[in-house]
Order: C-alpha cells, then sequence, then structure tokens
C-alpha cells in the first residue's frame, strides 16, 4: 500500500467536520490513528474532497500533506502545484474564475428556476468558490442532466455528492426532514471533472499501480474511485444515511463498506489492508 484517498466531510472527519469527534459525538481519535498507521507505513495521505482548495489546503497542511484534491476532483495539487482538470474551462482574466464562467453561462439560475422548491444554493459553504456552484436539496440527476442538455449545457454536470449529515434543512420553503428525503448537496461543476480522474492522475504522476492504492468516502461520487483503485471503502455511516447506496455498490467489484463509521471507518480500511486483509 503505497497511497490513501480519503474524503473529508462524513469519512476522515466526525460528527461537525473535527477529526477527534466520534459517532456518537464523543472524544475519538480513530482518524488520528489512521493517519498514524499511514505515516508509519510510508503510505501517502491525499485528502479528495468537494471542498474549496483554501480549506483542503489548511486541512493537508495539518496533517503534513503537500499533495490533495478540491472541488470533487476540478483541482489537483500536486507538491504544492495546482493542475486543473475541467478540460480547458480555466480562469482567466478575461472570463474569470471558472465558477464566474459556469455562473455566466446562465446553468446556475435555470436549475434554481426550474427545480425552485427542490434546490437552493448551500449557504454559507457556497460562498467564495473557484469551480463548483454548491447546492442542496433532492432532485433527479437524470432530469437535472436533461435540462441542462437542452439548453446546450451539457458540458456541465450535477454531481450528488451525498446527503447532508443536518438533514431536515429548510429548502425555498419546503424542509426535507422525512427519511426518504434527506437533503443531499450537489455540485454544478464542468462534466469531465470527477474524484477518480483526480485520483488517477495524482497516481499517474506518482507512478502507483492500482493494487497500490486505496480509497475511503461516503458519497457516490467518492465510490466513483472504485473504478481506479485497488480496493475502495465505504464508511458505515453513508449507509445510515443513505441505504440506496448499497445498489450502487454491488455494481463494483472492489467495494468493501466498513463496520465503523467516519474515522473509525477509515482505521478500519487502513489496518486491514495493511495486513493484507
Amino acid at each position: 500500500m503505497r497511497a490513501l484517498y480519503v474524503d473529508l466531510d462524513g469519512t476522515l472527519l466526525g460528527p461537525g467536520g473535527s477529526l477527534l469527534a466520534g459517532v456518537d459525538g464523543g472524544f475519538s481519535l480513530d482518524g488520528v490513528r489512521a493517519l498514524q498507521a499511514c505515516q508509519r507505513a510510508g503510505v501517502e495521505v491525499v485528502l479528495y474532497s468537494g471542498r474549496r482548495q483554501s480549506s483542503v489546503f489548511e486541512c493537508a497542511r495539518l496533517i503534513g500533506e503537500r499533495s490533495f484534491i478540491f472541488e470533487l476532483g476540478c483541482g489537483l495539487v500536486l507538491d504544492g502545484e495546482l493542475e486543473w482538470l475541467t478540460d480547458g474551462v480555466e480562469p482567466s482574466t478575461t472570463n474569470g474564475s471558472i465558477y464566474q464562467q459556469i455562473a455566466s453561462s446562465g446553468a446556475p439560475e435555470l436549475l434554481l428556476d426550474r427545480f425552485a422548491g427542490r434546490l437552493e444554493y448551500h449557504t454559507p459553504w457556497s460562498i467564495g468558490r473557484e469551480v463548483s456552484h454548491l447546492y442542496r436539496g433532492k432532485v433527479a440527476l437524470d432530469e437535472v442532466a436533461t435540462v441542462l442538455t437542452d439548453a446546450n449545457l451539457d458540458w456541465l454536470r450535477l454531481v450528488d455528492n451525498g446527503v447532508l449529515a443536518a438533514h431536515g434543512v429548510a429548502v425555498d420553503g419546503e424542509v426535507f426532514g422525512l427519511e426518504a428525503d434527506r437533503v443531499h448537496a450537489y455540485h454544478l461543476i464542468p462534466a469531465a471533472s470527477s474524484k477518480a480522474r483526480a485520483v488517477a492522475r495524482h497516481m499517474q504522476n506518482r507512478g502507483y499501480t492500482r493494487d497500490e492504492v486505496i480509497a475511503v468516502g461516503d458519497s457516490r461520487e467518492d465510490l466513483g474511485a472504485a473504478e481506479v483503485v485497488g480496493c475502495f471503502w465505504l464508511v458505515a455511516n453513508a449507509i445510515d444515511r443513505d441505504p440506496s447506496l448499497r445498489t450502487d455498490v454491488a455494481q463494483f467489484d472492489a467495494v468493501r463498506i466498513a463496520d465503523g463509521a467516519h474515522g473509525a471507518g477509515v482505521y478500519e480500511a487502513v489496518l486491514s489492508t495493511l495486513a493484507g486483509g
């Protein structure tokens, strides 16, 4: 094992986004132990997250790593050097940031209008982003894809980045607090971008082979990394929040569901892999 690709919120981080919080909200060192085990074994830890670049940078710095993936794979920072993985859609002095270019396309407002009452900006986390427009709500992705295609905006896609920890969020006056209608986080990003693509790019740069790396996450977008890594682990809390993920898991050969949640699940994945399990 040479590398661990691990998501932050809902995975390495416990409730409230804390590295030191366990599933019950109490103090836990499981996430830290996972990082320690990687350090002792010479395993590179690469954070991959939907968070903006500055946030993931600070988290990577705190654990002593200089490479990370941000905004759902739209950007890869390798040893301090930034590479955009957005298929030519890049910041420019003429067109502004990628976020601004997406805004100028009219796609964000189109989706907010078409799915009024089911989608809204996920404030305050939607503010200050470089690429993705971040929403919360409950929509069907195939329906969104049709709307974008019909508007000649199929260079963009809406990505489901998992059920929000604190469901029951008011969305345009409606509350999705029912068990079957929990609120999801969605990112509007360039269609070619993904966490899996960013992981594959990092592996290519490092010379890692598939059987030398694992990934751990809690969402459908994280699960996409199963296509490029030796084994993908889904933390237990992901299934608790969204049982339908079991259907997605069945589509992949090398996916395991951890018994542990959050950091405990990451620790389980690391120890099992290092032990050859």
